[in-house]
């Protein structure tokens, strides 16, 4: 039987039906107001342009506004701060986006935790990173919660099976392996310098590709029946695991790439600034 393919670009375009929906009521019981997205973006980075570009777009796409702050190359911790705070206070603004990278000479840990657990719709808060591995109420981070609903959409039990994540980043690989824990799964974390990875992630009934190394993770490495989640993308449309034919014969589910992980990332982005401002207008 061949693998379920678990099309995110289609999962996010019935979401993005909804949302519009939610976002028409709004507008209605507002006179007019939408939620509001505000993205920052630091610096003149062409990858980083182009995803809060097509951010953007999602947002229009649902009948949201965004508001696009972009700053120089050479502005300042201090600098950025101050913008941040200016976003946090303006009542209008119900998510804040801030795209990382940013310069060298800026602090983004420091930037980052700057933003308001209410607006943090991109789950990149220290705050909201151990409000949500507790188990509390907090907005997951983009790409790993928008692999749970992907998950979740398509009925992938999680109950006591054993998931491998390969990545350690703040905002994909750690908060990955704490959704995965809080959804009862048994967890293990790895990363580039784990010994004998092949033989973990030969366990793996679930794996997560979330390393940032094009087709780091080999085919041979897979096991029979496993779920394969790619959450990389590098030239050539290529993602952190070597996805062959026969990877595609033997796994029971996987994600493309592209048109797998990426468009749910966007799309929980646009899906938490939609909640925020549902609570904002209640």
């Amino acid at each position: 039987m061949p693998a379920l393919v678990l099309d995110g670009k289609a999962l996010a375009a019935q979401w993005e039906q909804q949302l519009s929906e939610r976002v028409a009521v709004l507008k209605e019981k507002s006179s007019g107001k939408t939620p509001i997205l505000a993205t920052i973006l630091v610096g003149a980075d062409p990858a980083s342009a182009t995803y809060v570009k097509m951010k953007g777009n999602a947002c229009r796409r649902v009948g949201m506004d965004s508001l696009a702050v972009e700053m120089g190359e050479e502005t300042t911790t201090e600098q950025l701060l101050a913008k941040i705070a200016e976003l946090n206070s303006n009542k209008d603004v119900h998510g804040i986006l801030l795209q990382h990278p940013v310069p060298s000479q800026v602090d983004e840990r420091a930037c980052f935790d700057a933003i308001d657990l209410a607006k943090d719709v991109d789950g990149v808060t220290c705050l909201g990173y151990g409000r949500m591995a507790m188990g509390e109420e907090a907005y997951g981070c983009a790409t790993p919660k928008g692999i749970m609903r992907i998950l979740e959409h398509y009925n992938i039990e999680l109950e006591g099976k054993h998931a491998v994540v390969v990545g350690r980043s703040a905002i994909l690989g750690k908060p990955m392996s704490a959704m995965l824990l809080e959804a009862n799964a048994t967890v293990t974390t790895c990363h580039s310098r784990t010994q004998n990875l092949p033989a973990h992630i030969k366990q793996a009934d679930i794996i997560v590709g979330a390393v940032g190394r094009p087709e780091f993770i080999k085919a041979e490495w897979i096991k029979d029946g496993a779920v394969v989640v790619d959450a990389g993308y590098h030239p050539g449309g290529i993602g952190d695991i070597e996805i062959d034919d026969g990877v595609k014969e033997r796994c029971t589910a996987y994600t493309p790439v592209p048109g797998g992980v990426g468009p749910m990332t966007i799309n929980t982005l646009i899906f938490q600034s939609v909640e925020s401002g549902e609570k904002a207008f209640s």
